[in-house]
């Protein structure tokens, strides 16, 4: 039986693309041939990233340094690929960018929680809603949201992050149903613990599943996409996908002092 073949799309945009899940997403397209807008904040680090990978693989890197806490991420976004891509609709939007605060609410600085529901939140709603439009218009396109295991329950000590991903899962499981009749790909990819400097001051937190190299999530991402059919979320990993499932089978007291405890703040919430 003939393998399908790779998904190979000609325009790809990642967000959070200067380190972790969005550098290794950047270089895997790249390994495909696609080319890049890179999005993030550190343009030093975009550009560094954008010379590592044009000229081995022969693509065009776009570097667009944004913040993505602030509104208008869609239209500044959209005014890049006017004015340097001619206007190109990508063929895959990878909303990546995001990351996590610990400690209590009550002692976290609340324009710091304000930024963390901008980026993890209405930025993926922003640029989703952007880039779908025209992608449905065009009856083609993908778009693939990074959700996380912290969404299948509540997480003392890192209270809006968990809740935060519970947004981008269920957000991604109703446009998925949206877009699909129009030829379009949405999904979440939702991995557990990653070796990245995601974390608020790159503090790593104790986790019920070993960490996984970032690589292996763009990988697991991409392999979705191969398949054609993708279901709204796929989470790589047996043991991460046992632990999720689990979830449902505990009543929530019970999963509020287990995820407490794995944070490492049971006694500052208690």
């Amino acid at each position: 039986m003939a393998r399908r073949p790779r998904y190979q799309p000609a325009l790809s945009i990642v967000t959070g693309a200067s380190s972790g899940i969005g550098a290794a997403f950047a270089r895997a397209l790249a390994a495909r041939g696609s080319d890049l807008v890179l999005v993030a904040r550190r343009e030093d680090r975009l550009l560094a990233l954008a010379r590592e990978l044009e000229q081995p693989h022969g693509i065009r890197c776009t570097v667009a340094p944004l913040d993505l806490s602030r509104p208008g991420a869609g239209a500044a976004l959209l005014a890049v690929l006017d004015s340097r891509l001619d206007g190109r609709v990508p063929d895959l939007l990878v909303n990546n960018a995001g990351f996590g605060v610990q400690g209590r609410v009550a002692d976290t600085d609340p324009a710091r929680l304000a930024e963390e529901v901008a980026v993890d939140v209405a930025a993926v709603v922003e640029l989703s809603r952007t880039f779908v439009a025209p992608m449905i218009a065009r009856g083609s396109g993908a778009i693939l949201n990074i959700a996380s295991t912290a969404a299948y329950q509540p997480v003392p000590g890192m209270a809006v992050y968990a809740a935060s991903k519970s947004f981008v899962k269920l957000f991604t499981e109703a446009l998925w149903f949206e877009a699909r009749p129009h030829g379009v790909t949405v999904f979440a990819v939702a991995p557990g613990a990653v070796a990245s400097e995601f974390f608020d001051r790159g503090r790593r937190i104790p986790a019920p599943t070993p960490y996984w190299d970032p690589a292996r999530i763009a990988d697991a991402g991409l392999r979705a996409l191969d398949r054609r059919r993708t279901p709204p979320e796929v989470m790589p990993g047996l043991a991460n996908r046992a632990a999720a499932f689990s979830t449902r089978f505990i009543p929530r007291r019970v999963l509020l002092f287990f995820a407490a405890r794995l944070t490492a703040t049971l006694l500052a919430v208690l």
